[in-house]
């Protein structure tokens, strides 16, 4: 059973920081991409980084380059956003797939509120 377990959110002032952890299980994900979706309320699901398994290749929205990095260590992959935003504010899950739509397996969600 796969399970993707986010944690790391909470509330922050705009400026600062948070990292973001997703704690992967239950197969390998040597052929599969994972990362990064957000929504806010009333928005639509955006996505938001992505990281090739098996070269780490990455991947990110516009919104975020600059700001954000994703990276992996065994089977956690890491969100560490820096000049935070109001407009991050989301719930953000973490995400797996066969391709960069990461669309087969989804975590819980965390809650990344940034306060202007």
């Amino acid at each position: 059973q796969v399970q993707l377990v986010e944690s790391g959110g909470g509330l922050v002032q705009a400026g600062g920081s948070l990292r973001l952890s997703c704690a992967a299980s239950g197969r390998t994900f040597n052929s599969y991409t994972l990362g990064w979706f957000r929504q806010a309320p009333g928005k639509e699901r955006e996505f938001v980084a992505g990281i090739r398994w098996s070269d780490s290749r990455t991947n990110y929205a516009d919104s975020v380059k600059g700001r954000f990095t994703i990276s992996r260590d065994k089977n956690t992959v890491y969100l560490q956003m820096n000049s935070l935003k109001p407009e991050d504010t989301a719930v953000y899950y973490c995400s797996a797939g066969l391709s960069a739509n990461m669309s087969r397996y989804r975590g819980q969600g965390t809650q990344v509120t940034v306060s202007s």
